[in-house]
């Protein structure tokens, strides 16, 4: 998928998803360097391929990331929200890198919360008009 409005066909199903996903560092520590940053990606980019999804987009700060996930109707986004985060964490803190080392108490490394948007295709209130119109057209 490229962005635009390609579609995912399955069997019973023809869906184009997409989610802008926020996730902070536990206090909001300034601990996503270049090299945390390059982890965090590999790490969501195998995430995704797990779950048939596509990480289509991703950056951020030293202390949060934005992705753009491209995913199926059969994935549930929480759980999806919950291997990105969970596996990511979990390579980070096995590498042990000095620029998070010490900086967390416990295993933590992101903020428990998460910033979900859904995104694509038309805008709501053209989508409401298509609604409201089906009626009304011969």
């Amino acid at each position: 998928m490229d962005g635009r409005h390609e579609f995912r066909t399955g069997r019973h199903v023809v869906s184009s998803l997409h989610v802008h996903l926020v996730f902070i560092t536990k206090y909001r520590r300034g601990v996503i360097t270049q090299r945390v940053r390059s982890e965090l990606e590999q790490s969501f980019r195998k995430v995704c391929e797990d779950f048939e999804s596509e990480l289509l987009e991703f950056d951020g700060g030293d202390d949060h990331v934005h992705l753009l996930v491209a995913y199926p109707p059969k994935v549930a986004l929480s759980g999806l929200v919950n291997s990105l985060k969970g596996v990511s964490a979990r390579r980070i803190r096995a590498l042990n890198l000095p620029e998070v080392c010490g900086k967390f108490s416990g295993t933590a490394f992101w903020s428990p919360s998460y910033c979900a948007v859904s995104c694509g295709g038309a805008p709501l209130d053209i989508i409401k008009r298509y609604i409201q119109d089906q009626r009304r057209t011969p």
